[in-house]
């Protein structure tokens, strides 16, 4: 009986603990693209001859950027 409890206590933590793993993965994921691939992309567009495609990205993220803060 003791061992039944054992392991359901076990597995409601453990699943606690990899919901919160997959909670903080997804942050950090979201932090790399937003810091690394993001401004990365919009180079590699002005670079590729894209600049009016690149303009308007980088308004819109300004944009969105302010009204998160405010």
């Amino acid at each position: 009986m003791i061992t039944i409890l054992f392991f359901v206590m076990f597995f409601i933590i453990f699943g606690k603990m990899i919901g919160f793993a997959l909670k903080a993965s997804w942050s950090i994921f979201k932090a790399v693209m937003y810091l690394i691939l993001c401004p990365f992309i919009l180079v590699m567009l002005v670079v590729g001859g894209l600049i009016y495609v690149a303009f308007p990205l980088l308004i819109i993220i300004g944009i969105i950027g302010i009204l998160r803060n405010a």
